[in-house]
């Protein structure tokens, strides 16, 4: 089985998070957001994974040069081949895919790593495919699809009247990854494209025409990393999850000074906490120093210094500085308000 992740979008909406740090590299409760995202995937899959391979921007785009290393080791940490692609110019979901046809062969997930799921089904890989699907209160924002017998017959992309309540979370199975190609291949060859890019719905609806049958994977929790309050609380439910499976995320160099850590929190290695409470719901990047601070349900990188903080639903980038009277605030990578 092979995991293909496009995340060459250079995350517009986080910004100022993402001007040095791409969005799926942004870390999660100690965790950069494209690695949980394969792992969960791993775990629904139960299979062994052969090879991730991973579609990024161009440095140009905001790439750093050291996101290949980056993403070579999270797929060597889950035992499989890594390789990465390079997406020069974005030209739609199926072309992103395309850009890495040369792992584009036998059964495979393919990924947009802008989101994150909890899910306890388990892939059925007989089937043609499959697509990871959320209920949603609002259809109409959404691709959606509809399904009979237990199967999709339609998919609709942000309908105007109420025709279902699936929406397409953006992870889908292949059973033939060579299909897949053989698909966008055509969509390519004949220029076949919508608002000027090339969409994977189209490959769906042709290799529907053609008979193949797609189920649907529905999960229990659907997390948005797009924007700056959904992924403070992204953190949030992340923490939830870990802290339900009784995992351990709090280092234990931890320096604690008439301090005190709410459950549940993140706290990485050569963390110092003077006169502060933080929790519940916070992750603290490793050699961070908070002083005199109250910081609840926030997402803080690494390297970090704050003192005479109240912060709530806060998030703030790698080696910034905070001294402030502000609570909600989004502070990017190498700022400082002192």
């Amino acid at each position: 089985m092979k995991i293909i992740v496009p995340m060459a979008g250079i995350g517009s909406r986080l910004r100022p998070h993402t001007l040095t740090v791409p969005k799926p590299l942004t870390v999660i409760a100690g965790k950069p957001i494209v690695q949980r995202l394969v792992e969960d995937i791993a775990s629904v899959i139960d299979e062994e994974i052969d090879e991730i391979a991973f579609v990024i921007g161009t440095t140009a785009k905001g790439f750093p040069t050291d996101t290949e290393e980056q993403l070579l080791k999270i797929a060597k940490e889950l035992g499989a081949k890594g390789s990465v692609y390079v997406q020069e110019e974005a030209l739609g979901t199926a072309h992103a895919i395309y850009c890495a046809k040369e792992s584009l062969s036998g059964p495979c997930v393919v990924a947009y790593a802008d989101t994150l799921f909890k899910a306890d089904f388990k892939l059925d890989a007989n089937a043609d495919g499959a697509i990871w699907v959320s209920k949603v209160e609002n259809p109409s924002a959404f691709g959606v699809v509809k399904l009979q017998e237990g199967f999709i017959t339609d998919f609709i992309e942000k309908p105007k009247d109420f025709v279902s309540d699936l929406a397409i979370i953006g992870i889908y199975y292949f059973k033939s990854g060579d299909k897949l190609l053989e698909e966008i291949q055509y969509l390519i060859d004949n220029d076949l494209k919508e608002n000027n890019e090339y969409q994977l719905t189209n490959v769906l609806e042709s290799l529907k025409k053609q008979g193949a049958k797609f189920i649907p994977g529905t999960v229990n929790a659907w997390m948005d990393c797009g924007k700056k309050d959904p992924t403070v609380d992204t953190n949030k439910q992340v923490l939830g999850f870990e802290h339900k499976a009784e995992n351990n995320l709090v280092s234990n160099d931890v320096v604690l000074e008439n301090s005190e850590i709410i459950q549940p929190c993140f706290v990485g290695e050569n963390v110092v906490l003077k006169n502060t409470k933080i929790g519940p719901y916070v992750s603290i990047g490793a050699n961070s120093a908070v002083e005199d601070s109250v910081i609840v349900n926030s997402l803080i990188q690494s390297n970090v210094e704050i003192s005479n903080a109240n912060l709530d639903n806060a998030m703030i980038g790698n080696h910034a500085k905070y001294n402030g009277k502000y609570t909600s605030v989004s502070i990017g990578d190498y700022t400082e308000l002192t």
